[in-house]
């Protein structure tokens, strides 16, 4: 394992039945505590990527080796936050948050407490019993993100989790990832077409090429957040030339 790096791909590639090729020889090392996005054109393999680190589906070539250990398959180590949500249509939202919990065994009073932790902590205590039908969009992807953070995981690996909402929901989301990282320090892999969301939330972006995806260039802004507002690291100078940046190296595959 490379230095502090809690997640490692090791000459990474997949194949579809033998003839599209998504991945090619992806070498990365993911810093514990950091939140790491994967940015590029669609089609790039960012979404193959992070379901090969998740255990979801294996690579064609290479290793993916986490905590020190080779991977085959999911852990408890790591959660993750699916597009489309994943939410359980016959559960109401405190057992959706708990089942992750409920998997593994736990006893039930138990689990229903730290589920009603984490529902808490995204904004739906009054919604606990309600069903992923009755709710909103945004309503659903919180529920996804009380599920992931309420299992503890170290590893939260997250696809394209906000694509589905609103500017104004996308935004608060936003604030509500890092402030839980804050307190929590959990490490993230994030998926992203957004080029602004990348360079606002994360300290290091990996840039893939176009199919199949290789590593172009990695990232890492350095953009001070502490004692700013969200408009404030908007406006801030690092944050506009990363954006500026991005685009210049993205456009080329336009």
């Amino acid at each position: 394992m490379a230095a502090n790096a809690i997640v490692e791909a090791r000459a990474v590639s997949k194949s579809y039945d033998g003839t599209v090729e998504a991945l090619a020889d992806v070498d990365l090392a993911f810093s514990q505590g950091e939140l790491s996005t994967l940015l590029g054109p669609s089609g790039c393999g960012k979404t193959t990527l992070l379901k090969i680190i998740a255990g979801l589906i294996p690579p064609s070539k290479g290793e993916v080796w986490v905590k020190g250990k080779k991977i085959d398959g999911p852990g408890a180590e790591r959660a993750f936050v699916f597009q489309d949500f994943a939410l359980l249509p016959w559960a109401n939202v405190l057992r959706n948050v708990a089942f992750g919990l409920e998997l593994r065994g736990m006893p039930q009073e138990e689990r229903e407490q730290i589920a009603r932790k984490y529902i808490g902590e995204v904004g739906l205590t009054t919604f606990e019993k309600s069903y992923p039908h009755q709710l909103s969009g945004g309503m659903r992807q919180r529920v996804g993100l009380a599920r992931a953070f309420a299992v503890d995981a170290d590893i939260i690996l997250m696809d394209e989790p906000f694509s589905s909402v609103d500017e104004q929901t996308r935004r608060k989301f936003q604030e509500e990832v890092l402030e839980l990282l804050r307190h929590k320090r959990k490490t993230v892999i994030f998926v992203t077409h957004s080029i602004e969301e990348a360079a606002y939330l994360s300290d290091t972006i990996v840039l893939l090429s176009p199919r199949p995806g290789r590593v172009s260039k990695v990232l890492r802004p350095r953009i001070e957040r502490e004692g700013k507002n969200p408009d404030e690291i908007r406006r801030d100078k690092v944050y506009l030339d990363t954006v500026d940046e991005i685009w210049q190296m993205l456009k080329r595959y336009v």
